[in-house]
């Protein structure tokens, strides 16, 4: 598999990147995990938006799903015709909550239901082209997912936003790459039952047996080098700090 970092800024866009958005493409098909605030724009700079074939969202914060607005527009008002419909995984309810942002509805001939075919996690895999998706629920201020995603004997888990926890470090397991948030410094003041410091997303990974550790998520007020040295202090493996426009095989 082939992941491409669309943006990496945590909790709002910043100067050099966009909210949270991961392409990933395996033998002609492309899945994108989240698609926050400017993610978009981004996006076409690494692929033709026109052909994403899947969506699946972590959860429904707008640094991690805001641009599927503009994502929608592309697909349903496109002046060669309305596009076919391709799978947008999310949590329960996500249908409605996509029309909200957009000021939509259910019973409207443009509900967003006319160019994505909605599917709700429910603990089933689900299957999108060749990528099998696996979802746990984790830590976070509202309902939101840790995504585990494999294909050609490879996978990759992306932690979406949340705190430690167990159910993330069982998905992780066996998985060839972690892509954690790290939204918080082990200096800092931190609330609870929210997001990780790169330390607390290192000492996850070790314990999941991960080889490969890329820290994303990473919020504007916090020096980068700080997340990365916070993490170097629990995990003795490969580790990278998420850029714009890198791209990484897993």
């Amino acid at each position: 598999m082939k992941l491409t970092i669309v943006g990496c800024a945590g909790s709002y866009t910043n100067a050099t990147s966009a909210g949270s958005c991961y392409l990933l493409e395996f033998d002609g098909y492309s899945l994108l995990l989240d698609l926050g605030s400017g993610a978009l724009g981004a996006l076409a700079k690494s692929t033709n938006i026109a052909n994403v074939d899947a969506v699946a969202l972590s959860h429904v914060h707008l640094d991690h799903c805001a641009d599927v607005a503009g994502l929608y527009v592309t697909r349903r008002y496109d002046p060669t015709g309305m596009a076919a419909k391709i799978p947008f995984f999310g949590p329960p309810q996500i249908a409605a909550r996509m029309d909200e942002m957009y000021g939509l509805t259910d019973q409207d001939d443009s509900s967003m239901t006319t160019v994505f075919d909605f599917v709700e996690y429910d603990g089933s895999v689900h299957q999108a082209g060749p990528f099998t998706i696996a979802t746990v629920a984790v830590d976070h201020c509202i309902p939101a997912f840790a995504i585990k995603v494999s294909a050609g004997g490879r996978s990759l888990v992306y932690s979406g936003d949340t705190s430690a926890c167990q159910s993330l470090v069982e998905l992780s397991t066996g998985a060839d790459l972690a892509l954690y948030e790290a939204s918080y410094v082990e200096s800092g003041d931190n609330p609870r039952g929210m997001h990780m410091t790169g330390a607390q997303a290192g000492r996850v990974a070790t314990q999941a047996g991960i080889d490969r550790l890329v820290l994303t998520h990473l919020v504007a007020w916090n020096d980068d080098a700080e997340v990365q040295s916070d993490a170097a202090t629990s995990f003795s493996g490969d580790l990278v700090m998420a850029q714009p426009g890198m791209t990484i095989t897993v």
